[in-house]
């Protein structure tokens, strides 16, 4: 099968301790889609930002490249590697 490419858009949120949590990631039909929908989920009761990204890769061997970060939105991790 050929490389198929994800766009998600995630919402971040705050714990009780005041960090900041991935929350549920939604998955976009096209980058425009995911940009829209992450500053969407930004303006969101209780978001604190989110972001929207993609991924490229193979499904049905499971090998995905590295998400590359389209845009953020609010406030948002510097490090989102944990997040993906």
């Amino acid at each position: 099968m050929a490389n198929v490419t994800y766009y998600v858009a995630m919402p971040f949120l705050q714990d009780d301790t005041g960090m900041p949590v991935a929350g549920a990631a939604e998955e976009c039909q096209h980058s425009s889609a995911a940009l829209r929908r992450a500053e969407a989920m930004s303006r969101a009761v209780g978001s604190i930002g989110a972001v929207a990204f993609c991924r490229s890769g193979d499904p049905m061997v499971g090998e995905f490249s590295d998400a590359r970060v389209l845009q953020k939105f609010g406030q948002v991790p510097d490090d989102l590697v944990s997040c993906f």
